[in-house]
């Protein structure tokens, strides 16, 4: 089944996505038009993201959004995000997201994240994707707000596919978004179909 995603955002705020994605021109693409339809719904936007391809999305977003509507951009390092503790550790990574979207709880604003995850190499255990996952999806759902959870696909072997496949309740292609049939949660309510 095929949901478009503006469609979805609108029928419901807690989603978790995975978007497993295919060149840089393509995900900077993706990831700039997230941001705009973002800050034309009202919501702030929340970029985990590593320093060159942020100059990138920036850079585009410069020539699309006005200076007022950049303020809505709020540009994390992911190397910072994902390294807070010195190591891929998720429990340091749920504390460091909490700590940053509290002061967007506290004053009751809308917002939506998108993170890229990076490894430097496929060797690393990837089990610990899961242990991050399963308690971000959960947030998700208590705290009512989207992420989408970028992954280049190439890099992307049958395990941590299968993985991502169980934990995010949604996969983006493109402007359209499929319900994972591996999916292992629950799902708030059934969205809009196309």
């Amino acid at each position: 089944m095929k949901i478009v995603l503006n469609d979805l955002f609108r029928d419901q705020k807690s989603v978790h996505i995975l978007y497993k994605y295919y060149g840089l021109e393509n995900y900077v693409n993706m990831v700039v038009k997230y941001t705009q339809d973002g800050i034309r719904d009202g919501d702030y936007v929340i970029l985990i993201e590593n320093d060159p391809v942020y100059k990138k999305i920036e850079k585009e977003l410069n020539k699309r959004l006005s200076e007022k509507e950049m303020e809505y951009v709020h540009w994390v390092n992911s190397f910072d995000f994902y390294f807070s503790s010195g190591s891929y550790h998720p429990p340091a990574i749920i504390e460091y997201f909490s700590k940053m979207i509290q002061p967007y709880l506290e004053k009751k604003l809308s917002f939506r994240a998108w993170a890229h995850v990076e490894w430097a190499t496929m060797s690393e255990p990837l089990h610990i994707i899961e242990d991050l996952e399963k308690p971000v999806d959960e947030a998700v759902k208590q705290i009512s707000f989207p992420l989408i959870c970028a992954y280049q696909g190439e890099r992307m072997p049958d395990y941590l596919r299968r993985i991502l496949m169980e934990t995010h309740p949604y996969i983006l292609l493109e402007d359209d978004v499929v319900v994972s049939d591996q999916y292992k949660g629950t799902m708030e309510k059934e969205p809009s179909r196309k």
